[in-house]
C-alpha cells in the first residue's frame, strides 16, 4: 500500500509537466443585435424558448406526438446509445492515469520419475512429488512526466461531450421535424377541405348551367366551360391525398410507430397559434446551440490530441513492483522466509520511428485547424440561421396577412359574381374568373399559414429549441483567445 501511495504521488506531481498548450475558445465577434429584431422601443422583453417551446402553439395533439417522440425516436435512441459508448471509452482512456494493480495466485503439484543411481530397482523408485503455493501483488503504472495520458483522457472527454451535444442536435432536429410534419398534414388537409369545398361549388354552378342549358339562356359553352372547371378542381385532390398520407407515415417513423398507427384526419391550422419569440442577445446563442457546443467539444478534444501526439516524442518512465509469497507447503506460506518481492523502472526513448511520431503530430496538428474552421463556421451559421428565421417569421407573417385579405376580397366578388350569374347579368366566363381566383386564393392563404407556422418552428430551432449548456465553473470553453 505504501508503494502504491508513493506511486500515484509521484505521478499526479509528474502529470503536472504537460507539453502542450492550453485550449482557448476561438474568438469571433458576435454582433451586438439581430439585423431583424424589432426596435428596442416597441420590442418585447428578450424571451429565450423554454424547454417544451413547441406548447406554445397550443396543440394537445402535437404535445402528445412530442412526448412519444421523446421515448420511441430511433435516431435518438442510437444518440442515447453513442453516449454510453462515448463514457465507456473515456472511463477507459483515463485509466492509465491511475496504477494497475493485479493480484494473482496458484498452486501446483507437480511429480518427476526418480532417478536416484543407487537404486536396485529401477522399476522401484519412487517418483518424486512437488506441491508449490504462490500469491502476489503487483504493481505497475507510467509516469506521465509530459502530460501524454492526461492528454488522452482529456481528448475522451471531450469525446464524450461532444457526444451529448450530437444527442441535443439529434433531440432538437426530431422535435421540429415532428412539428413540421404534424402542421404541414394539418396545411393539407386545410387546402384538401379548399379543395374540397370549391369542387362542391363548382358542381353546384354546373348544375345550375346544364339547367340553363336547357331553357335555352345558356349555351352548350358555357356547359363545357364548367365541365372543365369541375373537371380541373377534381384532379386537385388526389395528390393532396397522397401528400397527407406521406405526411403521415413520415410522423409515424418520427414518433417510432407503424404507418397503419398514426392517422391524421379532422385537423386544422386555424386554432393554432404562432406563439412571438424575442431572442436574447447573439451572444448568448453559442451556448444555446448544441451544434456549435459539438463543434467546440471536438475542437477541445483536438487539442488534447495534439499534446498527446507531442508528449509521444519524449522518454516515457514505467515503474513496476511486485510483492508477494512462494512456498512448497501451503502451511508456511505466509512465513517470512516465503516472501518474495520485485522493483523495477524501465525508461524508453524513442529514437527513430519512420517519421511515424513527427508525422502523428502534424496530423493532429492540422486536424486541429479543419476543427477550427469548423467551429467558426458553425459559429457564422448559427447566426445567420436566426437572422433567416426571424425574417423568414416576420415575412410570412405579413403574406398571411395580405393573402387573408385577397381571400376576403376574392370572397366578396366570387358571392356578387354568382348572384348576378343567377339572375342572368353576367355570362359564365366572368363568373368562371372569379370562381377561379377565390379559389387560388383559398389555396395561397392555406399554404401561407402552414409557411408561417413552419417559419415558427424554424425558429426555435435556430435559436437551439429550449436547450441551454450547462456552465461549470472550471469550463475551458469559457476562456476566450485571439485566433
Amino acid at each position: 500500500m505504501r508503494i502504491r501511495f508513493f506511486l500515484a504521488t509521484l505521478g499526479l506531481t509528474a502529470s503536472a509537466c504537460s507539453v502542450g498548450e492550453d485550449y482557448l475558445r476561438p474568438l469571433i465577434s458576435a454582433p451586438a443585435a439581430w439585423r431583424e429584431s424589432v426596435p428596442a422601443a416597441v420590442a418585447p422583453a428578450p424571451v429565450w424558448p423554454a424547454a417544451d417551446w413547441w406548447r406554445g402553439f397550443g396543440s394537445p395533439v402535437l404535445d402528445a406526438y412530442m412526448k412519444q417522440a421523446e421515448v420511441a425516436n430511433y435516431d435518438l435512441a442510437a444518440a442515447i446509445a453513442r453516449v454510453r459508448q462515448a463514457d465507456a471509452q473515456a472511463r477507459i482512456s483515463g485509466a492509465p492515469l491511475l496504477p494497475f494493480l493485479d493480484f494473482s495466485g496458484g498452486a501446483e503439484r507437480s511429480q518427476t520419475p526418480s532417478l536416484a543411481p543407487h537404486a536396485s530397482n529401477v522399476g522401484q523408485a519412487k517418483p518424486v512429488v512437488k506441491d508449490s503455493f504462490t500469491a502476489s501483488l503487483s504493481v505497475s503504472y507510467e509516469l506521465d512526466f509530459w502530460g501524454k495520458n492526461a492528454a488522452a483522457a482529456e481528448s475522451a472527454e471531450a469525446a464524450a461531450a461532444a457526444s451529448r451535444f450530437d444527442q441535443q442536435t439529434v433531440a432538437l432536429t426530431v422535435q421540429s421535424s415532428v412539428a413540421t410534419s404534424y402542421f404541414e398534414s394539418l396545411g393539407l388537409q386545410d387546402r384538401l377541405q379548399v379543395a374540397r369545398a370549391n369542387l362542391a361549388n363548382a358542381e353546384t354552378v354546373l348544375a345550375a348551367v346544364r339547367d340553363r342549358v336547357r331553357f335555352g339562356t345558356a349555351t352548350e359553352l358555357d356547359s363545357a366551360q364548367q365541365e372543365s372547371v369541375v373537371a380541373g378542381l377534381r384532379a386537385v385532390v388526389p395528390p393532396l391525398e397522397q401528400q397527407l398520407r406521406q405526411t403521415a407515415n413520415t410522423l409515424a417513423v418520427l414518433v417510432g410507430r407503424l404507418p397503419e398507427q398514426v392517422a391524421v384526419e379532422n385537423g386544422t391550422l386555424a386554432g393554432v397559434v404562432v406563439p412571438a419569440v424575442t431572442p436574447g442577445l447573439p451572444s448568448a446563442l453559442l451556448e444555446r446551440r448544441p451544434d456549435v457546443r459539438f463543434a467546440e467539444a471536438q475542437l477541445i478534444g483536438a487539442n488534447a490530441d495534439m499534446t498527446a501526439a507531442k508528449a509521444a516524442l519524449f522518454p516515457s518512465v514505467k515503474l513496476t513492483a511486485e510483492y508477494g509469497f512462494e512456498s512448497l507447503a501451503l502451511s508456511t506460506l505466509m512465513h517470512s522466509n516465503s516472501v518474495l518481492f520485485s522493483l523495477a523502472s524501465n525508461l524508453a526513448q524513442p529514437i527513430f520511428h519512420g517519421g511515424a511520431l513527427e508525422g502523428e503530430r502534424d496530423l493532429r496538428r492540422a486536424r486541429y485547424d479543419e476543427l477550427l474552421q469548423n467551429y467558426r463556421k458553425a459559429v457564422v451559421s448559427a447566426f445567420s440561421d436566426v437572422e433567416n428565421a426571424i425574417n423568414a417569421t416576420r415575412k410570412t407573417a405579413e403574406e398571411e396577412t395580405a393573402q387573408q385579405a385577397a381571400v376576403t376580397t376574392a370572397k366578396r366578388a366570387y358571392d356578387i359574381a354568382m348572384a348576378q350569374f343567377r339572375a342572368g347579368l353576367i355570362d359564365i366566363t366572368t363568373l368562371l374568373n372569379t370562381q377561379k381566383a377565390l379559389f387560388s386564393a383559398e389555396d395561397a392563404l392555406a399554404q401561407a399559414r402552414l409557411g408561417h407556422i413552419q417559419a415558427a418552428v424554424g425558429l426555435f430551432k435556430a435559436l437551439g429549441g429550449g436547450w441551454l449548456a450547462a456552465q461549470p465553473k472550471d469550463d475551458k470553453t469559457a476562456k476566450p483567445a485571439a485566433g
